[in-house]
This record gives structure tokens, C-alpha cells and sequence, in this order.
């Protein structure tokens, strides 16, 4: 079999595994470059006080969730333990790209001599958490190390949630909130321009989204972790979130995703009392307010592929372009790991209302100026030369294994469909 991709309405049908592969070792050759700079892994495990030893990843599989567990893991020596809900392959068609994704990271580990461990499930559900805290300690214990997390990421992503506490599945919608949203969108394919229209969602709409989207699980975790014991008295935690710019926010930050988004904001500051109220000063919260990033949603959402494509021309023309795995790097090295930050916590840079702004360098104003330009000036005719729709494109192909460099799209994948 040879596997092309399969692309509708922007949207990516399915993956090719050594494509998967190779993008994941790219991201551990990137990491090793810049977190471990080519140390050994018994040399990483050795590194200064403060450095994550034991980490866990909800939402392992792709985007900033992966990029956080490789850096954590080939960056730092840690070791991680990766949770996701992936599609299986079958004898005849590939799996997701996560599930790749997961089997190249956790045999990379083997191979470098470190400890990971994915477990796939259903991250919503109390019996995934009890099989995370086993593997918590298992991984743990094949590290040498106390049964301690240092540092947890919430990436999930997820369209739908089934809630433990009442067993009702609901699901998240991306709409406008009070009138419809109409806005250009760019098909990554033919550079096509075409009006989108979104309704605005309903009430229901609105709880539902924040159920799945919100920050609700994100405290079910924490709490799980800590009534199992397995919680550092100085453990981190941050969930990951977007702004965007104004042109943006009728259909993101003032729509339904925004307000999934502020219970996120409110689910880190319970939390933050959570830590107090258990004793645990030292221990800290964080949302970190990351830069655009294509990935399946962002590639449907009106406006959204039409500005990333202008934002990125212009963030690459400047020099201030970032991969998930170097905006990764950066918060790592420049937020929550510097030398003053490893030692207190307070000393994490923050916005006013307490944020880790990693999309500082896409909000400048004269990035944010140009970009706008651009999307004034953008037509069919033109598209192609003064935006990065080729940049968006292969973001987006990469991500399901397609267009990586160095992999042979005419070979047969039959012998790598159920295992790399």
C-alpha cells in the first residue's frame, strides 16, 4: 500500500507511520540540541536541582502536549508518563498519527536509556487516572526515583467528554456566542478564499463546551494525583490556552472556546488553593498562553488559516518563527526552568492576571500590524505570494506524518500498519 494524503474540507483522513516516526525523532534531534546539548541521559539525570525528574502529559500525542513530553524527556532526562486515546491500526489502514507518535517516543526512550510510558484510554474517566497513578509508580521505579511528579501538562483536546460524576457525553462546539460570524477562509490545498458563515451557539452549546473544554478535569486530576500520594510538594502544572488577536475573537476568545477557556483560567486558580489548603506551598499552577499553532481544529475554524498563514510570513521574515517543539524549548528554558525559577516559584515571568505569555512574539504590534496588512491585501490572485499558505500546508501534513523530510512516500507502509 502506498499512503497519500487523504484531505477533506481541510481536514486529514489519515497518516502515514514512518512519516509519524520521522517527525518525532526530528523533534528529539531538535531537543537534544538545545535542553540536553548532547549530554548523555545519565548526565541529564544528574541535572541541577529544580529540573523535572518524573512528569506526566495528559494529551500526549501531538501538538504542545508531545513537544512538552519529548522535552521533558530528551531535554531533561525525566522520566514521562504519557496519556492519549488513539485510534488503533487495522490489518489494512493506519492508525491516528498519535499512535505512532506514542510507539516512536516510547522506543526512542528505550533505546537512549530513559523511562517512558504511555497509557491510552479515556483521560476523562477515574479508571484511566487510577492506571495513570500505576504507571506513575512503575515508571518511578524503573527510574530509581522517588514516586513524586514534578511536573504535569493538561493538553488534552478532545471534541467530546463522557463525565464520570453523572455518565452523560457531551460535546464541544467552535461558535460564535450572541450573533453569527462570518469570516474568509483559505483552503491549504488550492489557496481557494471563501466566506464562512457560523451560527451562534446555544446555551447547551456553551455548557456543554465548557464541560469538554474547560477545567474541570484538569482539578479531577489533580486531586486523583494527590490523594494517591503521588504528588511532589513542589509539583508544577500548567494547561495550555490560546488569545489570538481581536480580528479572531468573535469566533475564539468571545465565542464558545473562550469560554471554555476562562474555566481553565478559573480551574487554575482553585487549584493554586488547592495546593494550600494540602500544605503544599511551594507548588504551583499555571495557564501558559501559547502562539498560533496549525492543528485538525484550527485548519476548520473560519479566519483561523487565513491569519496563521499571513502571521507565520511575517514571523518567519522576521526571524521570530517557532515550532511546537521550540516554543516548548523556550518555555522550559525561559519561563519555568530558569536558574531564579527552579528554586522559587514565584520567580515564573507572568502577565498581570498571572499567565505564562509564550505568544509574545506573535502579539507584537508591528508582527501583529503586518499581519493584518496582509489579510486586508490577500486575494485569490495572490494568496500563494504574500501569505504562507505552503508553511500552513505542510504544518498541517506533517502533523499526520506527510511531507516530512527524508521519507520515501513511494514506498509500501503495509509492514509498519499495526507496528513501527
Amino acid at each position: 500500500m502506498i499512503s497519500k494524503p487523504m484531505i477533506r474540507n481541510n481536514m486529514c483522513l489519515n497518516s502515514h507511520p514512518q512519516g509519524c516516526a520521522a517527525g518525532v525523532k526530528q523533534q528529539i534531534a531538535s531537543i537534544q540540541q538545545t535542553l540536553a546539548k548532547g549530554n548523555r541521559p545519565e548526565e541529564q539525570r544528574t541535572a541541577p536541582v529544580g529540573i523535572p525528574k518524573l512528569v506526566l502529559v495528559i494529551g500526549c500525542s501531538t501538538g504542545y502536549g508531545l513537544a512538552s513530553r519529548i522535552a521533558a524527556g530528551f531535554g531533561y532526562g525525566a522520566a514521562t508518563v504519557g496519556i492519549s486515546l488513539e485510534k488503533s491500526p487495522s490489518a489494512n489502514k493506519p492508525g491516528s498519527p498519535g499512535y505512532y507518535n506514542n510507539q516512536t517516543v516510547d522506543r526512542e526512550a528505550l533505546k537512549a536509556g530513559l523511562v517512558a510510558k504511555t497509557v491510552d484510554g479515556d483521560a476523562y474517566s477515574d479508571d484511566l487516572k487510577r492506571a495513570a497513578v500505576e504507571a506513575i509508580r512503575a515508571s518511578a521505579a524503573a527510574a530509581g526515583i522517588p514516586p513524586k511528579l514534578d511536573l504535569i501538562i493538561y493538553s488534552l483536546a478532545s471534541p467530546v467528554r463522557t463525565d464520570p460524576t453523572d455518565g452523560v457525553m457531551y460535546r464541544s462546539v467552535i461558535k460564535p456566542i450572541g450573533k453569527a460570524f462570518t469570516g474568509k477562509t483559505v483552503d491549504m490545498m488550492s489557496g481557494k478564499i471563501t466566506l464562512a458563515q457560523v451560527e451562534p451557539a446555544t446555551e447547551v452549546e456553551i455548557a456543554h463546551t465548557i464541560k469538554v473544554m474547560g477545567g474541570e478535569d484538569w482539578e479531577r486530576w489533580i486531586h486523583a494525583l494527590d490523594q494517591a500520594q503521588v504528588l511532589s510538594p513542589k509539583v508544577r502544572t500548567l494547561a495550555y490556552t490560546y488569545i489570538g488577536p481581536e480580528l479572531s475573537w468573535a469566533i475564539y476568545k468571545n465565542g464558545t472556546i473562550g469560554r471554555a477557556k476562562e474555566d481553565l483560567e478559573r480551574a487554575c486558580r482553585a487549584i493554586n488553593q488547592y495546593f494550600i489548603a494540602a500544605g503544599k506551598a511551594e507548588a504551583r499552577s499555571w495557564v501558559s498562553v501559547n502562539k498560533a499553532l496549525v492543528t485538525r481544529a484550527s485548519a476548520v475554524v473560519p479566519i483561523i488559516p487565513l491569519y496563521i498563514s499571513c502571521l507565520y510570513q511575517v514571523m518567519k521574515a522576521r526571524g521570530l518563527h517557532e515550532s511546537c517543539i521550540a516554543q516548548i524549548a523556550r518555555l522550559y528554558q525561559e519561563r519555568l526552568y530558569t536558574a531564579e525559577a527552579r528554586e522559587d516559584p514565584d520567580k515564573v515571568p507572568v502577565d498581570s492576571q498571572g499567565r505564562i505569555r509564550m505568544d509574545d512574539w506573535e502579539m507584537q504590534e508591528g508582527v501583529q500590524q503586518e499581519t493584518r496588512r496582509l489579510m486586508e491585501r490577500a486575494t485569490e490572485e495572490n494568496i500563494l505570494e504574500i501569505a504562507d499558505v505552503v508553511g500552513f500546508r505542510h504544518d498541517f501534513l506533517e502533523a499526520h506524518g506527510f511531507d516530512v523530510s527524508g521519507v520515501d512516500y513511494t514506498a509500501d507502509i503495509d509492514s509498519c500498519i499495526l507496528s513501527l
